[in-house]
């Protein structure tokens, strides 16, 4: 998967916005305000963080040894790597879904009613 795709998708989902708060090579992807995806631009090969529940994400680097690493420059516990072009685009897609999903499962009664408001 490329970075285009990755970035579509995450465009797609309700109450995302795309921007660069930490330099201007890493695109972030948060959920009405929460970070939820992060991309380095300029890392070759093509990389992602995405969000994991902690179990879910020690099976996926075993599975997937090399290719899913603990999230880099992020919690290990929480975040996993993604070399995007060595995992197959279908669970890639997935795992964007879980990382979007963990993140508005945390949100507050308030914050879940603004996000279910939004077209």
């Amino acid at each position: 998967m490329n970075i285009e795709e990755f970035r579509l998708h995450c465009i797609d989902k309700k109450g995302v916005t795309e921007e660069f708060p930490f330099d201007q090579h890493t695109l972030v992807f948060k959920v009405m305000g929460k970070m939820f995806a992060l991309v380095p631009l300029e890392r070759i090969p093509s990389q992602a963080n995405l969000k994991c529940d902690p179990e879910r994400a020690i099976a996926l680097r075993e599975e997937y040894d090399g290719v899913i690493i603990p999230g880099y420059h992020m919690s290990k516990v929480h975040w996993n790597t993604l070399h995007l072009e060595q995992v197959p685009p279908k669970l890639v897609l997935q795992l964007i879904d879980h990382s979007y999903d963990l993140v508005v499962s945390k949100f507050t009664k308030k914050l879940r009613e603004e996000l279910g408001r939004l077209g």
